[in-house]
């Protein structure tokens, strides 16, 4: 499951900006902050190219609701009814869980890995870059890796909950399950030892499980028709060489506050609307 990681394992799988069309105009003009405010104050209903904002994901199982144990501070490509677009940058610091005695999630036996305590670490994300795609209302979004020198390596599905919106970033849940697709159009599902495993530690009940299976084979299905996102180019994109780093804030693991909600200031100063963003 990539989303309990800092970056990809080893072996593992590997518009734009403005328009939002790959093949075109390749850079977004640099921004800073979430985006909720154009410059004279008004409202608008998504961010720029250029925002930085969170990609997070909550604890799975019942004890955990609504507490989010990965994040990810990314930059916004594209923002449109139809798609959201970001790209983590390598060298990020994020947040991923581990054991409680400091062990690595994946050095951990798989037998054990759900079942002991957990705690949460930074790890900064090594390697190139992620594009992530995410379209609302899907239950997964679709990842592009790419190897040094920017030669595509794949896309991968990540199988997750249905992201909610909220005025720093999107909340998720992921859901053990992923798909590799290739540039041939060859795929393959992936983690489905995890995504087992999930289901003995009591992380995913049957019903859950039922709905995340189907969620697959939707996603397959687009894999076989081979539409967007995969024939739209982004493989071709590049990210605006004047972006930095985004920075992971203090309080990441903030609850989310709604989109339209008053601004309001942390005790260091830092508007919390904006507080994904780099001072």
């Amino acid at each position: 499951m990539t989303a309990d990681t800092a970056g990809p394992r080893a072996g593992d799988r590997g518009g734009p900006h403005g328009t939002g069309r790959p093949g075109t105009d390749r850079h977004g003009p640099a921004r800073n902050g979430a985006g909720a405010r154009r410059s004279g104050g008004s409202r608008r209903t998504g961010w720029a190219p250029g925002d930085q904002i969170l990609w997070r994901y909550r604890a799975n199982g019942p004890v955990h609701t609504g507490v989010p144990h990965i994040c990810r501070p990314v930059t916004v490509v594209q923002d449109t009814p139809e798609l959201l677009a970001v790209w983590m940058a390598p060298g990020t610091v994020c947040v991923k869980p581990q054991l409680a005695d400091g062990t690595d999630v994946h050095r951990e036996p798989l037998a054990t890995r759900y079942t002991k305590p957990r705690t949460t670490a930074l790890s900064r994300w090594f390697g190139t870059g992620v594009l992530k795609l995410a379209r609302p209302g899907d239950a997964w979004s679709v990842w592009l890796f790419w190897d040094r020198g920017w030669r595509f390596k794949n896309f991968y599905v990540n199988l997750e909950e249905p992201r909610h919106r909220w005025a720093g970033g999107i909340d998720s849940e992921d859901h053990f399950l992923d798909i590799a697709v290739y540039p041939d159009r060859h795929w393959e599902w992936r983690d489905e030892d995890e995504f087992a495993e999930a289901q003995r530690a009591g992380l995913l009940d049957r019903e859950q499980a039922r709905r995340v299976r189907e969620a697959g084979h939707a996603a397959v299905e687009e894999i076989r028709d081979w539409g967007s996102p995969y024939a739209d180019g982004w493989e071709r994109w590049r990210p605006d060489p004047r972006w930095p780093v985004p920075a992971l804030p203090e309080d990441w693991d903030r609850p989310p506050v709604p989109a339209e909600a008053p601004v309001r200031h942390a005790q260091n100063g830092t508007s919390v609307r904006n507080a994904g963003k780099t001072p």
